[in-house]
């Protein structure tokens, strides 16, 4: 467990999310002097239960026990983009939401980048593959191993990416609080 107490202001602890409800991949970077330290990186496994609000449930919690367990200061997550199957986008905006509203519940900001920005942050290349980014993962933070699955280096590529837009005014869209969410997102809200 990390103590937030211990942290002196030249450090943060940055938590990227690849939401998804058959495999939510998660990593965590420290940001020490300017300098990426690796953390963990993990995925929460979700294919075993056919219940969609069960799979919600399970992954507003992981994300909550990660926040307690880590104390991250921001948080990237990426956002979902549009694919062939309007259902299964509908999915992704549930999954991404939930992992949100843990983050939010914990005053924690949140900074959403698409896809692409986050295999250009990393690669130099939007179009990137999976196992491209993983194994520039690799290289910057000298990971021993990669793991089996790459949605882990996926949440941990969405970290890596907000470290290094974090010196640019623009980095995408940024939630401090329900109330920032609810101001940015009229249409979002029902009343």
């Amino acid at each position: 467990m990390v103590d937030n107490k211990t942290k002196t202001n030249t450090e943060r602890i940055i938590l990227g999310i690849d939401p998804g409800t058959t495999i939510m991949g998660f990593g965590l970077i420290k940001v020490v002097n300017r300098k990426m330290e690796f953390m963990q990186l993990n995925e929460l496994l979700l294919q075993k239960y056919d219940d969609h609000y069960i799979k919600l449930k399970l992954i507003f919690e992981r994300t909550i026990e990660l926040i307690e367990t880590y104390m991250p200061d921001e948080i990237a997550i990426e956002a979902p983009f549009m694919g062939k199957n309007a259902q299964s986008m509908l999915k992704l905006g549930r999954a991404q939401g939930v992992a949100m509203a843990a983050g939010l519940s914990r005053d924690i900001p949140i900074t959403e980048y698409a896809p692409k920005k986050i295999k250009m942050a990393v690669t130099g290349n939007g179009n990137a593959s999976k196992e491209q980014v993983a194994a520039m993962l690799k290289s910057i933070l000298n990971l021993k191993t990669l793991p089996k699955n790459l949605d882990s280096t996926d949440g941990l590529a969405a970290a890596v990416c907000h470290f290094y837009n974090g010196n640019q005014v623009q980095k995408g869209k940024t939630y401090g609080s329900w109330a920032s969410f609810v101001t940015n997102n009229p249409k979002k809200v029902s009343k």
